[in-house]
């Protein structure tokens, strides 16, 4: 079987699982290649993602490595059969394998939960408010990429609200405030935004100036739950590009970061109301 050159998220994270079965259970990859039966390079291979590997393979080297989480086993078998591509797959060598990657993450999301700091979430924005928040940076995106990234964004955004994945949407007033594209477009967005956390499955809460802590971490972030928890996937946003975590310990803890913001934000509907005066404002702006 021809290796893959590009391997997907999901090929390298079946991998990276591999790996871990492996290192818990004291084996080398040599060792593990004697007990199977093939070459040391297959199962370096089969751990970077860019060799395939059966179901049945999987479940044989989870027994070699004596792994008894079967739920995670069957997760992981599972995954190997996956052949579709996702809508994704359009803008491959358009957009960079950032942004292809975080779709493909939230196609398989069993829920969805984000923290917002600076900006709103991109799976609540509206077109002219993703526009805004692509031009910041500098140096200034050539239109036809800005065109392409507010269109994928948008396709994220419509695909999540159909497929109705769960959505807890986590926001700082200070990401209420900031006025990418100027008062008007925000308070656009924050219409939207109301009426987004009226739909079925979402939830906005909004964490207030007032409030007498910072939870968690001043990155935009998003927390991806798998089928098993083992399978959650941590994405946040950085100067440096989008970086994404799958380290059981710090999964834990951002699982604590939003079991925190749970239990300190507003309401949905107190956050609604919040949202609607800050929009109130903005149109004072320009009325």
């Amino acid at each position: 079987m021809a290796l893959r050159p590009n391997p997907t998220l999901r090929q390298r994270r079946i991998g990276t699982e591999l790996r871990r079965m492996r290192e818990q259970a004291g084996l080398g990859g040599s060792q593990l290649a004697r007990e199977l039966g093939i070459q040391p390079a297959q199962i370096t291979q089969m751990e970077s993602g860019k060799g395939g590997i059966s179901a049945e393979r999987l479940r044989t080297i989870a027994s070699v490595c004596m792994c008894d989480n079967q739920p995670l086993v069957d997760a992981l078998a599972a995954m190997t059969s996956e052949r579709v591509k996702g809508w994704w797959e359009e803008y491959r060598g358009i957009l960079s394998t950032d942004f292809l990657e975080i779709a493909e993450l939230e196609a398989n999301a069993q829920s969805i939960s984000t923290w917002a700091t600076t900006y709103l979430p991109g799976l609540q924005q509206t077109e002219a408010y993703a526009a805004a928040v692509f031009s910041r940076f500098a140096p200034f995106i050539p239109s036809h990429d800005l065109d392409a990234r507010t269109a994928f964004r948008m396709q994220r955004k419509g695909t999540v609200r159909q497929n109705g994945v769960p959505y807890f949407s986590f926001i700082h007033e200070a990401a209420l405030r900031m006025q990418f594209g100027g008062p008007r477009v925000l308070a656009d967005q924050l219409d939207h935004l109301i009426d987004d956390s009226l739909t079925r499955r979402v939830s906005v809460r909004v964490v207030p100036f007032d409030l007498d802590t910072f939870p968690g971490c001043g990155e935009n972030i998003m927390f991806i739950e798998g089928p098993v928890p083992e399978l959650a996937t941590l994405q946040m946003d950085t100067v440096a590009g989008c970086m994404f975590f799958d380290a059981q310990a710090g999964l834990g803890r951002h699982r604590s970061v939003f079991e925190h913001l749970n239990s300190v934000a507003l309401s949905e509907a107190e956050s609604r109301e919040f949202i609607r005066s800050i929009g109130d404002e903005m149109r004072g702006k320009y009325a």
